[in-house]
């Protein structure tokens, strides 16, 4: 007996390419698009009304991006593989999207043969990245990340228990200027983008302990 089609839905805040990953699939028998997106919160509707085996999901789109689809998806028990499709592959993009839950990371120049093949391989729920992806993951694993530094580290403390910039400032006896670069910083060495984030990260990595304060 043939195997069902794989599933798919496609994600991606400009029609045209949309348009052009359908056509890569339409026609191929093993392959049924079940719909598109236009953002993460339509994804999201979409695959709880279609029950996708494989989204094709872009990363910054308006509305909800990429990242905060896949958390809501996970949220909501959808099963589907999430497969990221997009131009974007610094560490402040790939990290998070697969720390959210994505089953696999390519680029948009990927060629038809290596998606429909990534496709594949994401709807068995095994990992794919595109080489780009995967050498920048082996660069994480491998080496150290840049340490924040002791004065850093009181800030990011600071940050923790709720302190604005000005509060921090006139804790640490320095300049509020000087606590945003040391905020800028912080940023930088965690690849995050704000102090929610740094704060999580953070305590993810040992960083803070719930006994520092």
């Amino acid at each position: 007996m043939a195997e069902s089609p794989i599933r798919l839905l496609i994600v991606d805040d400009h029609p045209i390419v949309r348009d052009g990953i359908r056509g890569m699939f339409v026609g191929d028998p093993d392959f049924e698009v079940l719909g598109e997106a236009g953002d993460g919160a339509q994804a999201v509707e979409l695959a709880r009304a279609l029950n996708p085996d494989v989204i094709l999901m872009d990363l910054r789109m308006p509305r909800m991006d990429g990242v905060s689809a896949i958390k809501e998806l996970v949220r909501l028990g959808i099963a589907a593989r999430v497969l990221i499709l997009t131009t974007y592959d610094t560490d402040r993009d790939v990290l998070p999207a697969i720390e959210a839950g994505a089953t696999g990371y390519l680029l948009k120049d990927t060629g038809r043969d290596e998606l429909i093949r990534a496709v594949r391989t994401a709807a068995r729920g095994e990992a794919v990245l595109s080489p780009s992806v995967a050498t920048r993951l082996l660069g994480q694993v491998r080496a150290p990340a840049d340490p924040l530094s002791a004065r850093e580290l009181e800030v990011l403390r600071l940050i923790a228990e709720g302190a604005t910039n000005r509060e921090a400032a006139a804790r640490l006896f320095i300049s509020e200027a000087t606590v945003k670069s040391h905020v800028l910083h912080i940023y930088t060495k965690l690849g995050v983008n704000d102090r929610a984030a740094a704060v999580a990260v953070a305590f993810r990595r040992g960083l803070l302990t719930l006994d520092n304060g």
